[in-house]
C-alpha cells in the first residue's frame, strides 16, 4: 500500500503546530497503525529528520497509552484502540490525517503526544478503596450480588485512554469519571468512600478544565471498551445521592 500521511508537527508545548505531508509505500494491510508509523519514523530517521513522537506502550489494547485522531476520528474507523487498528481498514492511495487529542485539558507535548495527568489527578482524588491492614479476608467472605459485580466488571475495563474526551464536542470527561466512580461505589468494598468518592472526583474534574457534559453520547461510540453511556446518569444519581447526605448534616 502507498499511503499519504498528514501529520500533525509540534516542537514542544509552546511552539505553534502545522500539519505536515509525507508518503510512506510498502504498507502491509497487516500491520498495525503504530507499525505504519514506526515506518515513517525509520525513513525519516535515515533521512536525517526529527521523527514523529507518539504515545505508545503495551500495544495489546490494555494500558490506553495510545491516543489518535484519524481523518477526525478518535482512533480511528474501527471502534478499538489505535494499536489495534490494522490497516486493512485503509485503501491504497488513501490520504490520512493524523491529529493528538484535542482537548484544553490535554496539552499537547509534542507532536501527537498530550499530557493525560489530569486523568490521574481525578484518580488520586478518590479512585480508591479503604483497605484495612492485617492478614487478607478469604476470598468468599463478602458477598457480591451478580447484577452488581456484573456492572463493576463493565465499569472496570475503562483503560483510561482519553477517547471519550477526544471524541467529545464540549471535552468532557464525564464518562472517564464516571467509570471511575461507578466500578468502585457499586461493591461493599467501595462503601466507606461511596459519598465523598463521587464529590471529591467530580470536583476535581471540573478543576481540570474539562468541557461541561450535555449527553451527545459521542464519548460512548468512541469509547474502545464500550463504557455505556448510561454510567453517566449512574454517577449523577450518586453525586445527587451525596450532595443531599451532606447538606442534611
Amino acid at each position: 500500500m502507498k499511503l499519504t500521511l498528514r501529520v500533525w508537527r509540534q516542537k514542544n508545548a509552546d511552539a505553534e503546530g502545522a500539519m505536515s505531508t509525507y508518503e510512506v509505500d510498502g504498507i502491509s494491510p497487516d500491520m498495525s497503525f503504530l507499525e505504519m508509523l514506526d515506518v515513517l519514523n525509520e525513513r525519516l530517521i535515515v533521512d536525517g529528520e526529527e521523527p514523529v513522537a507518539f504515545d505508545h506502550d503495551c500495544r495489546e489494547g490494555i494500558c490506553g497509552a495510545c491516543s489518535l485522531v484519524i481523518n477526525g476520528d478518535a482512533h480511528g474507523p474501527e471502534r478499538t484502540t489505535t494499536c489495534q487498528l490494522h490497516m486493512r481498514s485503509f485503501k491504497d492511495g488513501d490520504t490520512i490525517d493524523i491529529e493528538p487529542w484535542r482537548a484544553a485539558a490535554f496539552p499537547v507535548i509534542k507532536d501527537l503526544v498530550v499530557d493525560r495527568s489530569a486523568f490521574d489527578r481525578i484518580i488520586q482524588a478518590g479512585g480508591y478503596i479503604t483497605v484495612p491492614t492485617g492478614s487478607a479476608p478469604e476470598a468468599h467472605a463478602t458477598p457480591v450480588p451478580k447484577a452488581d459485580a456484573d456492572f463493576a466488571f463493565e465499569h472496570a475495563e475503562c483503560i483510561g485512554c482519553g477517547a471519550c474526551v477526544a471524541a467529545c464536542p464540549n471535552g468532557a470527561a464525564m464518562l472517564f469519571t464516571s467509570a471511575k466512580v461507578n466500578h468502585l461505589n457499586v461493591l461493599p468494598q467501595g462503601a466507606p468512600e461511596r459519598e465523598t468518592r463521587v464529590l471529591d472526583m467530580v470536583a476535581q474534574m471540573d478543576a481540570e478544565g474539562f468541557g461541561g457534559c450535555t449527553l451527545t453520547g459521542e464519548c460512548a461510540t468512541a469509547c474502545p471498551k464500550g463504557i455505556p453511556l448510561m454510567s453517566i446518569t449512574s454517577m449523577n444519581r450518586e453525586w445527587l445521592r451525596a450532595t443531599r447526605k451532606a447538606g442534611k448534616r
